[in-house]
Formats: structure tokens, sequence, C-alpha cells
């Protein structure tokens, strides 16, 4: 069976041969695994054969970015969304912060909007050869990209996101529609280029560690309309929408459902989520996506992650519905031998009779 069957069956509801696997690892993971042995240069999508693949394009504003400095330490400039971001270099990688933005203003907003405006300039060259790689491998190719409560702070900033949510409604609701429609457009456009796609993965971060970001009712009202908008259009072109949330947003996953979302990802432990309780209260009704404990994985002691994924992938796969990823992603306290062995735990307890 090819992952593009295997995700296919577990996301209409069938089971399949064994359970899925995809990943994401940090930059600076890859860097390690290359030091203890996984093959430089090799990617582990590759080397572990990682089952999905995604397509996304240029959703920015296309402002022209701008140096204002760099040094050992960090690196500030104005992004293509014109968000002034000041990116801190650490041990792990880069953490970005966001200083200033150009949209502070319906009058901003207005004068700029015109930028989500679709072009041949959002589909990258590379995005063709990733593709094409991606068929010859058999592999679920996704249409890729994130909805529109993410990108809106991006924009604008997530205080000034959270506060016009509150006192200008109207406001947000343009700038997500606008987002919306150009994750349309840019889909047409990568249909017209000769793509085709397996089913849709969209991200919006919507909670924090505790809870969700927004009330219940503040999402059914604002962001629900244009998560549905996006869920019908791919369901008018045959795919199943999946959706990347960080975060505890276990109370929006009712109106998640309600929208046409078919898989949640990827499931924070750190943020409260457990798979075995969200499969006893949503069983077939939603395919879970990850929620294997990061943490667990860099324990010394082998039995721990092995009861973590005997205990959770044995429960989640019951009657299908589950896909094998971490609870976030790889960080590089994870050894290249503990997650080979976390990758024949899955294939072990993942494999259906």
């Amino acid at each position: 069976m090819t992952p593009q069957e295997r995700i296919a069956i577990v996301l209409s509801g069938g089971v399949p041969d064994r359970v899925p696997i995809h990943d994401t690892y940090w930059e600076t993971t890859v860097q390690r695994w290359w030091r203890e042995g996984l093959p430089y240069g090799v990617s582990p999508h590759d080397y572990f054969q990682t089952e999905i693949v995604c397509i996304t394009g240029d959703y920015t504003l296309q402002l022209p970015e701008r140096l204002v400095e760099e040094n050992d330490r960090a690196r500030t400039y104005w992004d293509s969304n014109g968000a002034l971001r000041r990116d801190l270099r650490t041990p792990d990688g880069w953490t970005p912060q966001w200083l200033d933005f150009t949209i502070k203003s319906k009058e901003d907003w207005f004068k700029h909007r015109h930028r989500t405006a679709f072009s041949d300039s959002r589909i990258p060259e590379s995005v063709l050869k990733t593709y094409r790689h991606a068929r010859e491998q058999g592999k679920f190719t996704v249409y890729a990209g994130h909805a529109c409560f993410h990108p809106t702070w991006a924009k604008i900033g997530m205080e000034n996101e959270l506060m016009w949510l509150a006192e200008d409604p109207d406001f947000i609701s343009d700038l997500f529609a606008a987002h919306a429609q150009l994750m349309i457009d840019l889909y047409q456009g990568m249909r017209r280029a000769g793509l085709e796609f397996d089913a849709a993965w969209l991200y919006d971060d919507l909670g924090w560690r505790r809870a969700p970001l927004i009330s219940p009712r503040m999402y059914r009202e604002l962001v629900f309309p244009h998560h549905k908008r996006l869920c019908d259009f791919f369901a008018e072109q045959g795919l199943k929408t999946m959706l990347h949330s960080d975060g505890n947003v276990a109370p929006l996953i009712p109106h998640f459902l309600d929208a046409g979302f078919v898989a949640l990802h990827p499931l924070e432990v750190k943020a409260g989520l457990d798979v075995q309780a969200l499969k006893k209260q949503y069983g077939s009704r939603l395919v879970l996506f990850g929620n294997i404990d990061v943490r667990k994985m860099a324990d010394p002691d082998p039995e721990v992650i092995e009861e973590e994924i005997r205990t959770k992938v044995s429960a989640a796969r019951e009657g299908g519905g589950y896909i094998y990823h971490s609870d976030h992603s790889i960080p590089k306290d994870v050894s290249l031998s503990g997650y080979r062995r976390v990758i024949e735990l899955v294939h072990r307890y993942g494999r259906y009779e």
C-alpha cells in the first residue's frame, strides 16, 4: 500500500495496513543527526520515509524585504508582510520577535489590500520539482498553507488582532476574507499549472498552553465562517481538509467539525491534549494526528517512549482514524538512535492484523 493510498483510506474513515507516519524536525535536530550518522544532506523525511508532502506558495503581501541590521546575535528586517522583525540567534535556531507593522489601521489595510491578489509569482519554481518528486515516491501530496487567523497576526500583530476582534470585528473579518480568497486563488493557480492534490492541510494556531486564544463564541462568529468557506471549497474539489493548531483547542473541536475539518494536528501533550481521551469522545468523527510526547522521546529510559507509543497508538488506531506525528516537532535533544526507535515502535504497534 502506498502512502497516498494509506492516508486516503484513513481520512475516508477506513482501516489501512498500518498507521501512517509523518513528522516535522527542527533544523538543529537535523544537524545533530547528520553528526550522529544520518547521511549528510539527506532529509529525515527521506530517511524515515514519512508519507506526506506539503505544497505551498507565497501568500504574503509581497512587500519588499528590507534589512535594517544584522550581527552575530540578531537579524532585524522588514518582512514581506510589512512587519518589522528581529530574529534572535539562539542555540536552538532563530527566535522571532515582532517590533512594528506597516498595517496599523483600516486605512493602512485598504491601501495594501490589493496585495492579496493572485499572480504567478506566488508559485515558486521549486514547487513543481517538489511535486514531481512526491508523485514519483507515491507520497500523499497536500495543498498546504495558513487559513486566516494566524496569517492576520503576522500582518498586524497578535495584540492588535485580539483587540480588533473585540472592537472592530468587521475590519478583522475583511482581513480574514481577503486571505481566505488568496488561498483559494493560489490553489486554483497551482491546478492550472498541472498540480493535483490528495487533500488540503490548513494551519491556524488558535490555542495556547491552557485554552484557546479566543472564546468558542468568538471563534464561531468571526473565524468559523472563513474556515467553513475554505473547507467547503476544497470539498467541492473532492478534497478533505486537515487542520493544524498548536495549543489546547479542545473547546473548539466541535466547531472545527462543523466547519468541515476531518483531522486535527498535532494534539500537544504539553497543552493538556490526550489522544486516548479524544478517541473516546470523538471516535470516528475526527482523525487524530499526533500526540506522541517529544519529551519522552528524549528520556534515557527506553521503556518510557515504548509505553507512550504502545498505549497511545494502540488506542488511537482502533477502527482507523489515526496518523502518527510527534506532539509538535522533533527538538534537538532527541538523538538519531532514539528517534529510530520511535519509528520502529510506531511500525510495531501501528500495524493492523
